[in-house]
C-alpha cells in the first residue's frame, strides 16, 4: 500500500519556525523521509510575481532555490545538499483562459504552476473538455509533472504530460520570465519539455485541451507465462491507454485497459479509487506489512489480499458513491482514468503508509526479456528458500509510454545507444512497503538492490526522475545520450548561468 502523490513537506511547526538552522523538506511520506536535507526557509508563494520576488532576493543573498508542488519525490534528491529556499507553489493556482469553440477538435487554457490535475479536471469537466490523455495522478501539479517528465501509460495515444503543453512560462536564474513555445527543433523547448526544474520555475503552462469524453476500463487476468512468452506489445498498444499489473508471488498479470465510448452510450459514472483507504483497512495493512519484516508468509498473504482486491473493480458510482462490481465500467475520462479519493476515506500516506520505489523505462522491443530477467531474479531467492512477493496494493506496476522527443524524458528515441527506442517504452515501477518498524529495512533487503542493479547493468534504461535513489540514478547515467546532456546543460547555462536551481540529479548527470 504505497502512495504516490501528495507531498507533505515539512510539518507545521517546522514552516512556523524562526530558526536560522536547517530545515529538513519531507516527502509525501512526512517527517522521516526527507527530500531535501538543508533548507534555509519556505516561502509560500502567493503569485508569480511573488516567486520572481523571492528568485531575485535569493540572487542577491547567494542562495539555491527549488520549487516545490504537491510532490511525486521519494528520495532526497530534490535539492542541492547546499542551503536551499524552498518555494511552495500550491497557492499559485490560477485556471484561465479557457478556449474550446463548440465542434472545435482541441483548444487550450492556462494554468498556473501549482494548479494540480484533479483541480484543472474539475474546471474542465464543467466546461465539456478534458486534456485526454496528457494527464497523471490526481494530487500533482502540472508545473512538477512537466519538469519531471510525468506520463500516462500509453503507447496508441501521447501520454507524457509535456505533450499536450503547447508554451510555457519558466522564472529564470535572474528571476526574469522566458517564454517557450513547443518547437521540436528549438533546444530551449527540448530541455524544457523534461527540464528537472534544473531552468527554473515553470510559472505558468498553456495546454492543449479536447471534447471531454467518456471512457470504458476493462480488466483481464492472465497466468504469467501468459505475459512473459507473449506479445506484450500487443496487449498495449490498440487501446488509448493501458498497463500491466504483476503479483510475482501469484505468479498472475491483471491487464487493464481503457478507450472512448460515446457520451450517450451508458448513464454510469464510475470514478476510480486512486489510494484510499478505510481506518480499518489501513490499520490491518500496516500490521501485517510490517510483520513482513520478520516473516514472509505475512508478505505472501498480504499480496494474495492485494490481488483478491485488485481482482475487483476500484470504482465507485460517483452520483451514489456506491461500489461498482462488476467490469466493464465506465464514466467520464479523467474519473475512470485518474479518479481520487472516496468522500469517507483518507489517503494511505495519511495512515503512515510509507514507500521505497525502483521506475525504470526501457524499450518496449524489450519488454519480454526485461520482466523475464526480473522474474529470473525472484527465482533466484527462491532457489535459496527465500520467497519474494510485491507488497503494493495493486503489484508491480508495468507502465507503458508512446515515444516523446527531448533530451531528458524516459521516452526520447534518436540516441546514441543504437537502440530502437521509436515504438515507446515500459516502465518498471516496483514500489515496496518501508516497514515503520526497527531499522526500516525490507525483508530480504539486498533483494531490492540486486534488482535494480541487474536492470540497470544488463539493459538500455533511464531513470524515473522522481522515483530512484542517488546510487540508481548515477548507475543509470551511463546509458543516458552524451549529446542530449551537452545540449541540456548549454540551455540550463543560459537560463541559469549561476546554478541556483540546482538539485542532486543535476549534479549527478554533471550539469555544473
Amino acid at each position: 500500500m504505497i502512495p504516490t502523490g501528495l507531498a507533505v513537506g515539512l510539518s507545521s511547526l517546522l514552516l512556523c519556525s524562526g530558526t536560522a538552522s536547517a530545515l529538513v523538506w519531507n516527502t509525501f511520506d512526512g517527517p522521516g523521509s526527507p527530500a531535501c536535507h538543508n533548507v534555509s526557509r519556505v516561502h509560500n508563494a502567493t503569485s508569480v510575481e511573488d516567486m520572481q520576488s523571492v528568485v531575485k532576493s535569493a540572487i542577491q543573498s547567494k542562495s539555491l532555490v527549488r520549487a516545490a508542488g504537491k510532490g511525486h519525490m521519494w528520495y532526497d534528491t530534490q535539492c542541492s545538499d547546499d542551503s536551499t529556499i524552498i518555494i511552495r507553489t500550491a497557492n499559485v493556482a490560477g485556471i484561465y483562459d479557457f478556449s474550446l469553440p463548440e465542434g472545435a477538435p482541441h483548444g487550450s487554457v492556462l494554468v498556473d504552476a501549482g494548479v494540480t490535475f484533479f483541480q484543472l479536471a474539475e474546471y474542465l469537466h464543467d466546461r465539456g473538455a478534458s486534456v485526454g490523455y496528457t494527464l497523471t495522478n490526481w494530487n500533482i501539479s502540472f508545473g512538477g509533472s512537466v519538469a519531471m517528465g510525468a506520463h500516462r501509460s500509453s503507447i496508441r495515444e501521447d501520454s507524457m504530460v509535456a505533450a499536450g503543453v503547447l508554451a510555457m512560462d519558466i522564472i529564470d536564474g535572474k528571476g526574469e520570465i522566458r517564454k517557450v513555445k513547443r518547437n521540436e527543433s528549438d533546444d530551449d523547448w527540448l530541455a524544457a519539455s523534461t527540464s528537472l526544474g534544473l531552468l527554473g520555475i515553470i510559472a505558468r503552462i498553456k495546454l492543449k485541451i479536447y471534447p471531454d469524453s467518456k471512457v470504458y476500463a476493462k480488466q483481464n487476468t492472465f497466468d504469467e507465462k501468459e505475459i512473459l512468452e507473449g506479445d506484450i506489445y500487443g496487449m498495449i498498444a490498440p487501446y488509448a491507454t493501458a498497463n500491466l499489473w504483476w503479483w510475482p508471488y501469484k505468479r498472475k498479470f491483471h491487464q487493464r485497459y481503457y478507450d472512448v465510448v460515446p457520451a450517450n452510450f451508458t448513464e454510469q459514472q464510475g470514478f476510480q479509487n486512486t489510494f484510499s483507504v478505510t481506518d480499518l483497512e489501513a490499520f490491518a495493512a500496516k500490521n501485517l506489512l510490517n510483520s513482513g519484516k520478520y516473516l514472509p508468509t505475512s508478505n505472501m498473504l498480504m499480496e494474495a489480499i492485494f490481488f483478491g482486491q485488485w481482482e475487483k473493480p476500484n470504482f465507485r458510482e460517483k452520483t451514489t458513491n456506491k461500489a461498482i462490481d462488476k467490469w466493464p465500467v465506465y464514466g467520464w475520462n479523467y474519473d475512470v482514468l485518474i479518479g481520487g479519493l472516496y468522500p469517507d476515506q483518507k489517503a494511505q500516506w495519511d495512515y503512515g503508509l510509507r514507500a521505497y520505489t525502483l521506475e525504470l523505462a526501457f524499450p518496449v522491443t524489450m519488454a519480454n526479456a526485461v520482466l523475464k530477467r526480473a522474474r529470473g531474479l525472484f527465482d533466484e531467492e527462491l532457489k535459496r528458500g527465500i520467497i519474494m512477493t510485491s507488497t503494493y496494493r495493486s503489484g508491480i506496476n508495468i507502465k507503458f509510454g508512446r515515444h516523446y522527443f527531448d533530451f531528458l524524458g524516459q521516452q526520447t528515441y534518436n540516441t546514441s545507444d543504437g537502440v530502437d527506442w521509436s515504438k515507446g517504452t515500459i516502465m518498471f515501477d516496483f514500489p515496496s512497503y518501508r516497514p515503520s518498524v526497527g531499522d526500516e529495512k525490507r525483508f530480504n533487503e539486498p533483494f531490492y538492490r540486486k534488482v535494480a542493479n541487474a536492470l540497470i547493468d544488463e539493459f538500455p534504461c533511464r531513470p524515473h526522475w522522481t522515483k530512484n535513489t542517488r546510487e540508481a540514478f548515477a548507475r543509470s547515467k551511463k546509458h543516458l545520450d552524451p549529446n542530449y546532456l551537452a545540449r541540456f546543460k548549454a540551455v540550463r547555462q543560459k537560463f541559469d548561468p549561476n546554478g541556483i536551481y540546482r538539485n542532486v540529479i543535476g549534479e549527478i548527470l554533471e550539469m555544473y
